[in-house]
C-alpha cells in the first residue's frame, strides 16, 4: 500500500463495537467489493468495501471477514478468509496477504484460505440464530449492479433458509458515522495533501491556461505525497461552468476575467477530502465576484458555528438558507416580492443555491451516517455554500471539512487559503 496503515488496534476496537450491538446467537459476514469489468479484458482498479475496511483494515479483493462473537469455541469468533496466493498470481498480479501480515493488519487471530470458507460457515450457522448481511443503505445509492454482498445474499439465503436475516447496515451506519481520532488522522492527512494540490495551482493559474492542464497538476501533487489520486470525479469548472454543479468534463481553457470553481479532494488511506474553492483566472476578483465570494464565505462562516452537537440537521440546513436569503437580497438577486411568494417547497434563494450545505464525510466522501438524526461529537461534516448567477457566468462555493467537537469544531481545512486577500497574494507569488 501507498499509504501508511493504522494499527490493528483500532480495527480490533472496532470489531469490539460490532460485537456489542450483536443480538445473542450472531453472525455478521462481510464481503469485499468485486473488482469492476471495463471493457475487453480490462478492470477498473479495485476499491474495498468500506466496512469491511473499516472491521479489518484488510486492502485487498476477495476477502471475508465473519463475526460470531458468541460461538463457544473462541478461536472461531473473529475469521477472515484470504485469496490464497501461488507463483502464478504473484508473478502476474503481485504480492498478497500472507496469514502472518493479514493479522498484523486486521489483529485477527483465525486466519484462513477462502477454499475453506463453506465448511467452516456451515458450523457457524449451525449454532447461530440471527444473520446479519450487508447491502448498500445509503440514501443516495442508485444500485445497478449487483454486488458481492448482494449475490452472497441470495446463496446464504437459498443454502440455508431457516435462519432469520438481518441487516448489518443500519449497525454500520452509527458505527462509522462517529471518527475515532485515528480517522480523523487520515483524513487530516488527506486535506493536508489536498492543500498542497491546491497551493500549487495558485501559482500556476493564468489566462489561456486549461481546466485539464490545472486537473494535472492536482493529480501530480497528490501521487507524489502517497494518495491514490481524487478522492471523487474532479470538477474544474471556469467562467459559467461552475454553474453546472457536477460538472466534470474539465475540457475547457480558462478565460481573462472569469472565476475558477475546484471541487477536488485526494484520498489518503481510503480516506476522503473534499474541498471546493474559487479563484479569479488573473489574479484578481472583479468587486462583483468579490461581493459575491465574500457573501459565500460569510455563510460558510456562520454554518460552520451552527453544528453542534444536538443539532438536527434538517434544521440546520433551513436555518442556512435564511443566511443565504439575506446575502442574495444583498446582492440583488432575489428580493422580498419573490420572498413573499416562493413556494415552501422550494424557497426563492434556492434559484441560486440548489444544493445543501453538508454531508458526512469518510471513508466515503458522501459517508454513511443518518441525515435525520441529531449530530453527535466525532462526526465529520462538508459545509459547502455556494452561489451560482447563470446570467452573469459566476458560481462560487466554498467547502471545508470539519470535525464536531463537545462545544464547537475543528477544521481540518484550516490551513487552505480561503480569504480573497490571501488567495490574490498567494497568485500574485
Amino acid at each position: 500500500m501507498k499509504y501508511r496503515p493504522l494499527s490493528k488496534e483500532f480495527y480490533i476496537n472496532n470489531r469490539s463495537k460490532l460485537a456489542e450491538k450483536l443480538p445473542s446467537n450472531s453472525i455478521a459476514i462481510f464481503n469485499s467489493n468485486d473488482i469492476m469489468p471495463t471493457n475487453a479484458d480490462g478492470t477498473m482498479r479495485f476499491r474495498q468495501n468500506n466496512d469491511i475496511f473499516y472491521l479489518s483494515g484488510i486492502d485487498q479483493e476477495e476477502s471475508i471477514l465473519v463475526v460470531c462473537p458468541d460461538f463457544p469455541n473462541p478461536d472461531m469468533r473473529e475469521i477472515l478468509f484470504l485469496r490464497e496466493t501461488n507463483e502464478h498470481i504473484a508473478i502476474w498480479e503481485g504480492h498478497k496477504y500472507t496469514k502472518d501480515e493479514a493479522f498484523e493488519t486486521s489483529g485477527i487471530t483465525n486466519i484462513q484460505w477462502l477454499s475453506n470458507f463453506d465448511q467452516v460457515l456451515n458450523t457457524l450457522m449451525a449454532l447461530s440464530e440471527s444473520v446479519f448481511l450487508n447491502s448498500n443503505e445509503h440514501l443516495r445509492a442508485d444500485v445497478q449492479v449487483e454486488s458481492r454482498d448482494a449475490r452472497f445474499i441470495n446463496q446464504c439465503k437459498s443454502r440455508y433458509p431457516l435462519h432469520t436475516y438481518r441487516r448489518v447496515a443500519p449497525i454500520m451506519h452509527q458505527l462509522r458515522a462517529i471518527k475515532a481520532q485515528e480517522e480523523i488522522q487520515q483524513m487530516q492527512v488527506a486535506c493536508d495533501i489536498t492543500e498542497k494540490g491546491f497551493r500549487r495551482i495558485l501559482s500556476f493559474v493564468k489566462p489561456g491556461v486549461t481546466e485539464y492542464e490545472i486537473e494535472a497538476e492536482f493529480i501530480h501533487e497528490f501521487v507524489r505525497n502517497r494518495s491514490k489520486g481524487f478522492a471523487y470525479e474532479p470538477i474544474i469548472a471556469s467562467g459559467a461552468n461552475a454553474c453546472v454543479l457536477h460538472y466534470i468534463e474539465n475540457k475547457e481553457a480558462c478565460k481573462d476575467g472569469d472565476l475558477i470553481l475546484f471541487d477536488v479532494g485526494a484520498e489518503y488511506g481510503n480516506y476522503n477530502a473534499d474541498m471546493s474553492r474559487t479563484i479569479p483566472v488573473n489574479g484578481k476578483f472583479t468587486k462583483r465576484q468579490r461581493s459575491v465570494y465574500d457573501a459565500v464565505l460569510r455563510v460558510q462562516r456562520s454554518a460552520m458555528e451552527m453544528l453542534r452537537p444536538g443539532v438536527n440537521i434538517q434544521d440546520y440546513h433551513k436555518e442556512v438558507g435564511l443566511i443565504m436569503q439575506s446575502e442574495l437580497v444583498n446582492l440583488g438577486l432575489i428580493d422580498q416580492t419573490d420572498i413573499k411568494n416562493q413556494d415552501p417547497k422550494w424557497p426563492a434563494y434556492k434559484k441560486y443555491f440548489m444544493h445543501g450545505t453538508s454531508h458526512h464525510l469518510g471513508l466515503d466522501v458522501h459517508d454513511v451516517g443518518t441525515m435525520y438524526e441529531p449530530i453527535s461529537k466525532g462526526m465529520v461534516f462538508t459545509v459547502e455554500p455556494g452561489i451560482y448567477i447563470q446570467e452573469e457566468g459566476i458560481g462560487v462555493r466554498l467547502e471545508n471539512n470539519i470535525v464536531i467537537l463537545e462545544d464547537g469544531y475543528f477544521d481540518l481545512m484550516r490551513n487552505i487559503p480561503i480569504d480573497a486577500e490571501e488567495i490574490e497574494e498567494l497568485m500574485r507569488g
